[in-house]
């Protein structure tokens, strides 16, 4: 368990970290700035961005206090959150709705009414893959997590789903399945929750039919709201399930958020490649990685605690 776990947050990690350069840009202005095959590496150093410490905010929450009750939980991340809007290494493009959600947070308003109304970006999706890993035996508190997680920052239906649907894709990963039941299993858990979910769902198995992969993902959606998100993620890994490299590079050169897509694509397969088959020459430059490796081990004797 713990080569999945240091698999997931290393995979998280260097998918944020090649997708944090190019985020904000068009493919035709990535592929001007890196070549005609996007951006193939991290930078040296390889630097992740709010989407990873978001998460790493989350597990801390989940190593403090996931076994118990939901309020002394979201007690735990509301901290955790605080403590990241707040902190000197929070300049790395974070998006305003998790700030706003924060700040709410800090100002005292409770958790269920924290979140801004009616916003379902994929903030609310980026961060919950050690919910995932966490409860992996247990989906109905997985759910319940992930969406309150979600709820804090992000007051919508959709994202509340969303959120769900991507903690369960790294459980399914910690599952070892087959990559050929994991849209069954998505679909029986989650198809008819949300609209919304739905129509992202629809446009996935569309694009499973297409042939031209950057095509494909861009009838999913540019990822910068949550089903979108999770749903081109989801397609990556699919496309890729036994090769984190492609996965994660077909993740970051998209005309939308590059990074969120990739973080959520490198935490599904490095959750389900495990940390051996991640690139090494990567690890090597990712920043913070005994950090990272603390936060892993913890997680998996947290998870042990009952």
């Amino acid at each position: 368990m713990e080569e999945q776990a240091l698999g997931m947050l290393f995979g998280l990690a260097l998918g944020d970290a090649l997708g944090g350069p190019v985020k904000f840009k068009s493919v035709q202005e990535i592929q001007a700035e890196y070549g005609p095959r996007g951006i193939l590496e991290p930078p040296e150093p390889a630097l992740f961005t709010d989407d990873t410490q978001m998460t790493l905010a989350v597990a801390e929450a989940l190593i403090e206090a996931g076994h118990q009750d939901l309020e002394t939980l979201m007690a735990a991340v509301s901290r955790r959150f605080i403590a990241w809007l707040n902190s000197p290494e929070n300049t790395r493009a974070p998006g305003n709705t998790c700030l706003e959600g924060c700040r709410r947070l800090e100002a005292g308003i409770p958790w269920r009414q924290s979140g801004k109304a009616g916003s379902k970006g994929c903030g609310a999706a980026m961060r919950v893959a050690p919910i995932g890993y966490f409860y992996q035996h247990d989906v109905a508190r997985l759910k319940e997590v992930a969406a309150a997680t979600a709820l804090c920052t992000h007051n919508h239906p959709t994202a509340l789903v969303a959120a769900q649907a991507a903690a369960y894709l790294v459980k399914l990963a910690l599952d070892e399945i087959l990559p050929g039941f994991f849209l069954p299993r998505l679909k029986e858990e989650f198809q008819g929750q949300d609209p919304e979910f739905d129509q992202a769902l629809n446009r996935l198995e569309q694009a499973l039919r297409l042939i031209d992969l950057p095509v494909a993902l861009a009838h999913i959606g540019s990822g910068w709201v949550a089903e979108e998100a999770v749903m081109a993620a989801f397609y990556c890994f699919l496309e890729f399930p036994y090769d984190f490299r492609n996965a994660v590079r077909l993740a970051a050169n998209i005309d939308g958020d590059s990074d969120s897509v990739a973080c959520i694509t490198g935490g599904i397969s490095g959750a389900y490649r495990g940390l051996k088959n991640l690139p090494q020459e990567w690890l090597k430059r990712l920043e913070k990685a005994d950090y990272l490796a603390d936060v892993a081990r913890r997680l998996v004797q947290a998870r042990g605690k009952s």
